[in-house]
């Protein structure tokens, strides 16, 4: 099983390049208007069309887990070696579990999050880490 997103990008060059760093992948195919990733890790099928008129939710994040902390460290590495601006969380409580966690934002402006669970935890947050 995979999940599959549709996301609008405004421009598609410099989306393409996001999230080949951000999925460590490459499209699986591309067309001017047009590109698909099918990634295994995570199982996603991630489709982008250019449109001009991109409207990203501002009451939502994306996030990718990932199975331990050496793996979130790849992702800072990756994503600072791209020069994108990122916001490390390290052992921090949000939404009910002690996590360490790359932020990033989309060149349209959705925020990500690569993130893995070290405990679940009965406090919510330390910090505004959850909001979007």
């Amino acid at each position: 099983m995979k999940v599959h997103l549709n996301l609008a990008a405004s421009d598609l060059d410099d989306s393409i390049a996001f999230y080949s760093v951000l999925l460590d992948s490459k499209p699986a195919r591309t067309q001017a208007d047009y590109a698909l990733f099918l990634t295994e890790n995570p199982a996603l099928e991630l489709a982008l069309d250019l449109s001009g008129n991109v409207a990203p939710a501002r009451d939502a994040h994306y996030g990718i887990a990932v199975d331990s902390t050496r793996e979130v460290e790849r992702a800072i590495v990756r994503l600072g070696a791209a020069g994108r601006t990122t916001a490390v969380e390290r052992e921090e409580t949000c939404c009910y579990a002690n996590q360490t966690k790359v932020w990033v934002t989309d060149p349209d402006g959705r925020r990500w999050e690569v993130y893995t669970v070290h405990a679940e935890t009965e406090q919510r947050n330390e910090a505004e880490c959850c909001t979007t």
